[in-house]
C-alpha cells in the first residue's frame, strides 16, 4: 500500500528566480533556496558579485547579471520553459522628510519598488500559468503594515505591494499560482549596516522590537524558502512578518 508523500523542503527539480540577489536578503535567500537543491537564477547588476555567489553555492546557481529594469530582462524571464519560484526582492529606500523628497527620489524608488516589481511577477506569472503552478514571494517590509517617519515614499511603495500580493494571490490561484509576501524588521545587511551605527537610531530601533534585536538574512531566507515549498500548499494572498513583534504592537 503506498503512503502520500509528506509535504518537504525540497525543491529537486524546481527552478527559481531571485532579484537583488548579490548581496543581502536577497543572496540569503538563493544560497538557502539552493541548500534546498533547487535551480536558482539570481539577478544582479554587479557581475563580480554574482560570481561570488556562484562559488559560495558550489556552483548551483546561474548568475543573470542584468537590470531588472531593463525590458530584456522581462524577455529572458518569458522564454524560460519553467519557471517555478520568483522571489522578487530588489528595492532602495532614501530616508527622509517628506518636504525633501524630490520628483526624482519618488521616481526612483516607484519605479524599483513598484514598477520593476510588477512586471518581475507580471512575466513570472506568464510563464507559470503554462505549468499550471508556481510560487510568487514579494519581499515587503514591515513598512508595508505600518506608518513610520521619513520613510513615506518607502511605505507607500511597501503598502502598494502588500495590495499587489493579495490581487494576484486571488487572481491566479485558478492557475494553481501561489503568491505571498515577506516583511521584514530591520535586518543586518550591507544596506542597513550604516544606519546602525547612529547609536540614538540603533537604540530607538531595538526599543520597538519585543524580542530586542535586529534580524539576519538567514530568518527571512527562511520564511521564503518555506513560501516557495510545498510545506506552504494552502497558503496564498499573506504576508509574514519577520518583526520580531514589532507591528504586534
Amino acid at each position: 500500500m503506498s503512503h502520500p508523500q509528506a509535504p518537504s523542503l525540497d525543491l529537486r527539480g524546481k527552478t527559481a528566480l531571485v532579484t537583488g540577489a548579490s548581496k543581502g536578503i536577497g543572496k540569503a535567500c538563493a544560497l538557502s533556496l539552493a541548500s534546498c537543491h533547487a535551480h536558482v537564477i539570481t539577478v544582479a547588476r554587479s557581475k563580480g558579485d554574482l560570481d561570488t555567489l556562484v562559488a559560495e553555492s558550489g556552483g548551483r546557481i546561474e548568475p543573470w547579471a542584468m537590470d531588472v529594469t531593463n525590458p530584456e530582462f522581462l524577455r529572458r524571464i518569458r522564454d524560460l520553459k519553467c519557471l517555478d519560484i520568483l522571489v522578487n526582492n530588489v528595492g532602495t529606500n532614501k530616508p527622509m522628510p517628506i518636504t525633501e523628497v524630490s520628483e526624482d527620489t519618488l521616481d526612483l524608488m516607484l519605479n524599483l519598488n513598484v514598477r520593476a516589481a510588477f512586471l518581475s511577477a507580471q512575466a513570472a506569472a506568464e510563464v507559470m500559468q503554462r505549468a499550471g503552478a508556481g510560487s510568487i514571494i514579494n519581499i515587503t517590509s514591515q513598512m508595508g503594515h505600518i506608518g513610520a517617519a521619513n520613510r513615506t515614499v518607502y511605505c507607500m511603495t511597501k503598502h502598494a505591494i502588500e495590495g499587489l500580493t493579495k490581487a494576484m494571490a486571488v487572481e491566479l490561484a485558478p492557475h494553481g499560482i501561489r503568491v505571498n509576501s515577506v516583511a521584514p524588521t530591520f535586518i543586518s545587511t550591507p544596506l542597513t549596516a550604516p544606519m546602525f551605527e547612529n547609536p540614538e537610531f540603533y537604540a530607538e530601533v531595538i526599543s520597538k522590537i519585543p524580542l530586542a534585536r535586529v534580524g539576519n538574512t538567514e530568518e527571512v531566507a527562511n520564511a521564503v524558502t518555506y513560501l516557495a515549498s510545498d510545506l506552504s500548499s494552502l497558503t496564498t494572498g499573506d504576508s509574514i512578518k519577520v518583526d520580531g513583534g514589532w507591528t504586534a504592537q
